[in-house]
């Protein structure tokens, strides 16, 4: 449990950092974060911080195929935790 405690925060702050980073480099037109790095952030238990910074930075919020994706690995996740917390019972 100690080590999900930390985790959880620090992924979801390191997700939130780089959807940050790669509206940066968006401005400025250099090179770019994978979407596939963008998206794995998430995959590992990103979800909040890369929704979060979705909606602070205002960006990938327009490209539907990145929303799908996106929107795919949250309910996936949801998902998952609703059945490990009916399997933990």
């Amino acid at each position: 449990m100690s080590f999900l405690f930390w985790y959880f925060p620090l992924i979801n702050l390191v997700a939130f950092s780089i959807i940050g980073v790669d509206k940066r480099l968006a401005i400025q037109q250099k090179w770019r974060i994978s979407e596939r790095n963008l998206l794995l952030t998430s995959v590992i238990g990103g979800t909040i911080g890369s929704g979060l910074a979705m909606l602070v930075f205002r960006h990938k919020t327009s490209k539907t195929s990145f929303l799908w994706k996106f929107f795919l690995i949250g309910i996936l996740q949801v998902f998952i935790a609703y059945f490990y917390v009916i399997k933990s019972k």
